[in-house]
């Protein structure tokens, strides 16, 4: 289904966003272009109130110690496993290649690119599939929706990405985090859409959380993120309705896309993969009415969209 390629290394690396670059292309200003860019619920968690002292004093123990609790219980992580909070899970990806020496990594493209550049600055051999000695596994898989199964965790250090398994948690790994050499890695923002929060989690170990603990150092999530966190993890109705709603408008935007002529070609319910005969020039008819799309430097034929928010379905329908 798609090219033979190597993982991305750091040279090459994309993203979704880049609305600059879009704008000076295209005119118009932010809160003027609907960006699908990305794959951010479109609908955040309402925030909750927050105290002076959220803001002003240094991350109390008591809100880490919640957070933790929340987590625990909202994605049942298994006795044997502890948690880490993070300032997102890019911070975390950055530091997972330190807990084994350099070797070689087995990581699937096309795939998350941070993974293969983190392993790849820490002088890590990046190879597509075979014998490893550690292994990345995003699950499901970006931009795909890949799954992954417990067989395939099968390098002394498995890294299983699961930024965007909320909107699928019974496909979850999560119950071999508390196996040996076995790390799941969870996202704050894109399921409860708050990507400016800047929150992520490790899970696995004591062992191996002690090490990633020691190199965040001290207070690595900030009073605010602790709170609206633990606040969002304990909301297991809001997360509930936000399932449904994912789930019809992935089948509305799919519906939408292939109306105008592109195939389905993957995805998850927080974003959709599309064939289309020029993605570029797709990419760029949308943009001409300020709507942001991805597609990827591997392909001339994928484009990859968000799901827009309430108020842009109509003007999506008008610029297909």
């Amino acid at each position: 289904m798609f090219p033979n390629r190597p993982a991305n290394t750091s040279s090459e690396r994309d993203h979704g966003g880049g609305l600059d670059a879009a704008m000076a292309r295209h005119g118009g200003t932010r809160a003027g272009w609907i960006d699908l860019s990305t794959g951010i619920n479109p609908v955040p968690y309402p925030l909750p109130d927050l105290s002076g002292s959220d803001w002003t004093a240094l991350p109390d123990r008591n809100a880490h110690a919640a957070l933790v609790t929340a987590a625990r219980r909202f994605w049942r992580v298994p006795d044997g496993a502890a948690i880490l909070p993070a300032p997102g899970a890019s911070a975390l990806i950055a530091r997972l290649p330190a807990l084994l020496p350099p070797g070689r990594v087995g990581i699937t493209p096309p795939t998350y690119n941070e993974h293969a550049a983190a392993f790849a600055a820490s002088g890590w051999a990046i190879k597509d599939g075979g014998q490893a000695d550690a292994r990345v596994l995003v699950h499901p898989n970006n931009p795909d929706g890949r799954l992954w199964t417990p067989k395939d965790a099968d390098a002394d250090l498995t890294i299983i990405d699961e930024s965007f398994c909320d909107v699928m948690p019974e496909a979850s790994l999560i119950q071999l985090a508390g196996q040996p050499g076995r790390l799941v890695l969870k996202s704050f923002g894109k399921f409860w859409g708050l990507a400016g929060l800047r929150l992520g989690f490790a899970i696995a170990r004591q062992d191996t959380i002690g090490r990633l603990a020691d190199m965040l150092g001290p207070w690595p999530v900030s009073g605010p993120a602790l709170r609206i966190g633990a606040a969002a993890l304990s909301d297991t109705a809001w997360a509930d309705r936000t399932r449904t709603r994912l789930r019809d408008d992935a089948a509305r935007l799919d519906a939408m896309i292939t109306a105008a002529g592109a195939a389905p070609a993957g995805g998850t319910d927080l974003f959709r993969l599309y064939r289309v005969d020029d993605a570029a020039r797709w990419q760029d008819r949308l943009a001409q009415r300020h709507i942001w799309s991805r597609r990827f430097p591997y392909s001339s034929t994928l484009l990859r969209l968000g799901l827009p928010g309430p108020n842009g379905w109509i003007r999506l329908r008008d610029a297909l």
